[in-house]
């Protein structure tokens, strides 16, 4: 316990955050955002046209512009609104979609949350830790049965999974190879959520080779914030919490990702939170955030909280994701298998980026249940080793082919962060609408990956289809935005990657 205890006071290092902040308060004024929502009240449908017409510009809303979309009643309106958050998306990343899977690495916990099945007082959780072996394994799983090359990595606060242990996992994760059908498995990009980090730690995890930096807010509401983290416990720290994002841009990190839990205080307090922070972090830095993440609160064990008081109904869900899209328009955003099937199909359209998919959030859960030799039910959760329940447990394979048959195609690229398409880089390409240049072809070329690697019958079949249809899609925009010579290279590319070759990109 001293060991832990002297752990636990040397994480926070209070001028790393102070020295940004102004007169002592940080930029998330709970007032002037309640302000600003009553102040837009009943706002005129000529102007809400006008705010979904600025938005197409892809550049950050104002809290007033976002307060008025908020605030709108009218049914037809939210149909303009949804309509436009598709529009946005498509004129930014196209009709790809990425996937990627978390690995949860530890549930071992020094805070309290209230919400949280891995709070230190759940007496009940199965406290575990994966060894490098595990972590190997779970990859191995992960990149070379079921075919994801992008991970999250998940651990609890807590100093038996503090950053020397990041490091060590994310290494591991990077050294894995596999044989698939008929190339090569292996993770290209490992993105960490973790806990708020100092500048020092965060230096470390990027030569590590870490992409995003993630951790959400949870809620921006202080008062909220302070009842739900018990005061005492690290997380109790709002400002250390809030200024993760600076610290990491601060060490070097390119893109970094922000998020609010759903259902812990009103819903249109919290996309008016996400906003602000992106306005920070634009005046800062001059560069917004790499993703936002949405989630709702879903079940845990034995949480202390009244998950009932701000539950998000799915029409509001609906809603907050295509506000977002419309105020941080240049974001990527991320859907999670926290919903049911039937709530993401209703929401891809709405501005999602990207969505994890063969979900598993029990520590070692992958080769429980995928490397079994034993049929095992892959519905089945034990919330005893798990953070929350998740809604939508179906393999990549299922989830690919729903996406193809939507129209989208997956994408696994990796490519952007190998060629510098990162932080300011990627930000002025997102909003020029350049970026979504480059990734429809990696898309075509990850996809052919995959297809070849890892698809059923039917799920390749349906995926032949969708290639046809992107290559077409680049030819007939020759020359206007590709030259010949790409739609040729792209052409060479795709039948050396049907050949056997792995990770050719733009």
């Amino acid at each position: 316990m001293r060991t832990e205890a002297r752990w636990i006071e040397n994480v926070i290092k209070t001028e790393e955050y102070e020295k940004y902040m102004k007169d002592g308060k940080d930029f998330i004024n709970d007032d002037e955002i309640w302000e600003k929502i009553e102040k837009n009240r009943s706002p005129d449908p000529a102007r809400i046209r006008s705010i979904i017409q600025k938005s197409f510009n892809l550049d950050l809303l104002s809290p007033d512009d976002t307060a008025a979309l908020l605030n709108v009643k009218d049914p037809q309106l939210w149909e303009e609104i949804f309509d436009a958050a598709g529009k946005i998306k498509r004129k930014v990343y196209d009709n790809r979609i990425v996937t990627f899977a978390p690995l949860y690495c530890s549930n071992f916990c020094v805070n309290n949350c209230l919400y949280c099945g891995f709070r230190k007082d759940n007496k009940d959780e199965k406290r575990l830790k994966l060894t490098l072996e595990d972590v190997r394994r779970e990859t191995e799983i992960l990149a070379g049965k079921i075919g994801h090359k992008r991970l999250i990595v998940v651990y609890g606060e807590h100093p038996v999974s503090d950053v020397r242990y990041m490091i060590d996992t994310i290494r591991t994760i990077y050294d894995v190879k596999v044989k698939t059908r008929n190339g090569i498995g292996e993770i290209r990009r490992v993105n960490v959520n973790a806990a708020p980090m100092s500048v020092e730690d965060l230096r470390a995890l990027k030569d590590v080779g870490v992409g995003t930096y993630q951790v959400f807010q949870e809620t921006y509401h202080h008062k909220t914030y302070s009842e739900v983290h018990p005061k005492g416990t690290l997380k109790s720290n709002y400002q250390w919490r809030l200024y993760s994002m600076h610290r990491a841009l601060e060490a070097g990190i390119d893109d970094v990702a922000i998020g609010a839990l759903f259902g812990l205080y009103d819903w249109r307090f919290e996309v008016m939170g996400l906003l602000y922070h992106a306005i920070e972090l634009e005046k800062q830095f001059g560069i917004g955030p790499h993703t936002v993440s949405f989630p709702r609160l879903e079940p845990a064990q034995n949480v202390a909280f009244d998950t009932q008081k701000y539950k998000v109904s799915n029409e509001d869900f609906k809603k907050l994701v295509a506000v977002i899209r419309l105020s941080i328009p240049y974001t990527g955003m991320i859907l999670t298998a926290r919903e049911n099937a039937q709530v993401r199909r209703e929401v891809l359209p709405l501005g999602v980026t990207q969505t994890d998919a063969s979900t598993r959030i029990g520590i070692g859960a992958y080769s429980e249940i995928y490397g079994a030799d034993k049929m095992i039910d892959k519905t089945e959760q034990d919330l005893a080793k798990q953070q929350f329940m998740i809604g939508d447990p179906r393999d990549l394979d299922d989830v690919i082919r729903e996406l193809a048959q939507m129209g989208y195609i997956t994408s696994f690229c990796t490519a952007g962060y190998r060629c510098g398409r990162t932080g300011t880089n990627i930000m002025t390409l997102l909003k020029s609408e350049k970026e979504g240049q480059f990734c429809k072809l990696n898309a075509i070329l990850t996809f052919r990956e995959w297809l070849d690697d890892f698809a059923s019958d039917e799920t390749k079949k349906i995926g032949e289809e969708l290639i046809k249809k992107e290559m077409a899609e680049v030819k007939a925009r020759v020359p206007k935005i590709y030259s010949e010579k790409t739609f040729k290279a792209l052409e060479n590319y795709h039948e050396r990657i049907k050949n056997g070759e792995r990770d050719l990109y733009f």
